[in-house]
Formats: C-alpha cells, sequence, structure tokens
C-alpha cells in the first residue's frame, strides 16, 4: 500500500528564518567545497471558532518549517516576521541524543514550496508590489467581460 506524506498550511511568520549553511561532503576547510543550505523558521496558524456559549474562541499552533537548497535562499530573500504564507510539504519526525543523554523529538514541515501571501508590518514605501501585473491596473481599469466562474 502507498502512503501520502502531505501538509498544506497558511500562517504567519514568528521570527525571521535562520539560515544554516553545511558543506555538501563534509570538507570544512576548503573554501572551495559546495554547500548546501537550510532555513529554518515557526509558522503560527490559528483557528477560530465559537463555544457553546457562542463567545469565539482563538487555538494559535506553532510549526516548524524546514526549506532546504534553492527553497532556503528564497525564504532568506523574502521572508520576514509576521509574512502570511502559504506552505506545502511532508511531515518529518527525528530523533536525537543530548550530550547528557536525554532523548529528544521534533516534528518538522518539511517544506517543497512556499507562497507568499502578504506581510502584516509591510507599508508600501518599504517593499515593492510583487505583482507583475499589479502596476498595469489602477483604480479606472474597468474588467473586460464578465467571467462565468
Amino acid at each position: 500500500m502507498v502512503g501520502v506524506n502531505k501538509v498544506i498550511l497558511i500562517g504567519n511568520l514568528g521570527k525571521n528564518p535562520e539560515i544554516i549553511t553545511f558543506p555538501k561532503d563534509g570538507h570544512r576547510d576548503d573554501p572551495m567545497t559546495p554547500v548546501v543550505r537550510k532555513a529554518t523558521f515557526p509558522l503560527a496558524t490559528t483557528e477560530i471558532r465559537k463555544n457553546r456559549d457562542g463567545e469565539k474562541i482563538e487555538q494559535t499552533d506553532w510549526h516548524t518549517v524546514v526549506c532546504w537548497r534553492g527553497l532556503a535562499d528564497i525564504a532568506e530573500k523574502l521572508l520576514r516576521k509576521g509574512t502570511q504564507v502559504f506552505v506545502e510539504g511532508k511531515l518529518q519526525n527525528r530523533s536525537w541524543e543530548d550530550r547528557e543523554g536525554n532523548k529528544h523529538y521534533a516534528t518538522e514541515v518539511v517544506a517543497e514550496n512556499f507562497t507568499v501571501l502578504g506581510n502584516r508590518n509591510r507599508n508600501e514605501e518599504q517593499q515593492p508590489v510583487t505583482d507583475p501585473y499589479a502596476r498595469l491596473l489602477d483604480d479606472d481599469t474597468t474588467p473586460l467581460a464578465d467571467l462565468p466562474f
């Protein structure tokens, strides 16, 4: 039987991505050694529901998202604390022992793709519009026709 490991999240970054660089083949002393980059960031997803009394209750879950290689480079350039992002990936569990012999466990979302949806901290002077078609449209633009869907 074939399994499926797929995660889709929409949330906000809790802090800027942390970038780590690893030597690709273990040769740390050679400056020409190819490297592999890893970006890690916390992502908060919030669910809002009503309890029996009709009061709104917010529940926020935190997820650790990991991006590798080229996706890590893009994450470093685009993502900042507060950015709303759509992440597609898979769950990965790992464990390790610390120096005192204590066993630790972590569940992470290994991103395969992400899309920036917005930034709570952005004002128009700080960052340009990223949609290449947005500059073609203004308030006077009229739609060509109603779409059937």
